[in-house]
């Protein structure tokens, strides 16, 4: 059985313009030590659904159908007091800004043992123990001091850090990272990549990783997901997004990534056009406004996901008309289908 399933989820905001279907129909499972990836541009709904997993969707966003099951449990439906004691103990979250996430006015060590306090039967003194001992996990020195300052007193990658030990110390089962290098120079994004992958692999816990850098998605994850609009347009392993990329708008993303090897000054390729309106979702597929190699069906109707090699699905129709797709899932030593064009 999956750790995380998720099946068939609608996610809404409802405003006085009218409903911003934010995550629309998605799927996916989580298998225990693994890592998902979740890309996709800004709107594309990956956020959203890590919201919805943790239930921390402030009005007016509500789920409007779907599943949510961790370890065959419902989550969809449970009431706040219920989730309270998933959140932080079953899964956590890293969110994009630890400047905000973190309260300025309290101390590192106090927002630490807040937490350890309130999912654990540890008392005062054995959390600040268990604080300065994520803080050392983390790579954090001089953690005896660190848990006396305040998150203003430490630079942009002690703050992920700190974030990183908080969502850690009560060893959940699923770490959901939502954009947790954003605003953090190369370098130090690099060590929180290295660093998150070395306890997901000490802990033995499976982590969501949600981001627009297909860089990262290709430096730690084992599996992908492809968003736009809010539904899935492409999944499979990450070499096979990589290697075999099967939609447009895959393929867009991964022209825009330079090319280190290449010696000559190649110009990056840009996907044109902007994301959709969520307010008026074209009956097609969303990506077709923006497509080079749109067709009249692209318009019309919405294409539904094939296989196109072994743990390979796309949403394209492009792959239909090429005959590169498959039903059903091949069989084993099946190569990745090359596109016909």
């Amino acid at each position: 059985m999956s750790m995380l399933e998720v099946k068939d989820l609608h996610t809404s905001f409802f405003t006085p313009s009218g409903e911003v279907k934010a995550v629309n129909g998605l799927s996916f499972q989580l298998d225990k030590g693994k890592v998902l990836g979740i890309v996709g541009e800004s709107g594309s709904g990956k956020s959203v659904t890590a919201y919805s997993i943790l239930q921390i969707l402030t009005n007016p966003g509500r789920i409007v159908s779907g599943s949510i099951k961790l370890h065959g449990e419902e989550l969809v439906g449970k009431s706040d007091e219920e989730m309270r004691k998933i959140r932080g103990n079953k899964i956590s979250i890293i969110f994009q800004d630890p400047m905000t996430s973190l309260n300025p006015t309290f101390t590192i060590g106090n927002q630490l043992r807040e937490a350890i306090i309130l999912h654990t039967d540890r008392n005062k003194k054995q959390a600040e123990e268990r604080a300065i001992e994520m803080l050392k996990l983390v790579g954090i020195s001089e953690p005896e001091k660190r848990i006396h300052q305040y998150a203003y007193e430490l630079s942009g990658g002690m703050r992920q850090r700190v974030m990183i030990a908080m969502a850690l110390a009560c060893e959940p089962d699923i770490l959901i990272a939502d954009e947790p290098t954003t605003a953090l120079d190369v370098t130090i994004q690099a060590q929180i990549l290295e660093l998150m992958l070395s306890l997901q692999k000490e802990l033995g816990m499976s982590i969501i990783m949600i981001t627009h850098d297909m860089g990262v998605i290709a430096q730690i994850c084992d599996e992908v997901i492809v968003m736009y609009a809010g539904g899935v347009c492409e999944r499979g392993t990450a070499d096979a997004i990589f290697y075999h990329p099967m939609h447009e708008y895959t393929r867009g993303l991964m022209r825009s990534i330079p090319d280190m090897s290449d010696d000559e000054k190649t110009r990056l390729v840009p996907i044109t056009g902007t994301p959709i309106d969520l307010l008026h979702v074209p009956p097609g597929c969303p990506f077709a406004p923006r497509c080079d190699r749109a067709m009249k069906i692209c318009l019309k109707e919405k294409p539904k996901e094939y296989w196109v090699g072994r743990d390979h699905l796309s949403a394209c129709w492009m792959n239909i008309k090429n005959g590169a797709c498959y039903e059903e899932r091949p069989e084993e030593g099946t190569v990745e289908v090359e596109d016909h064009d």
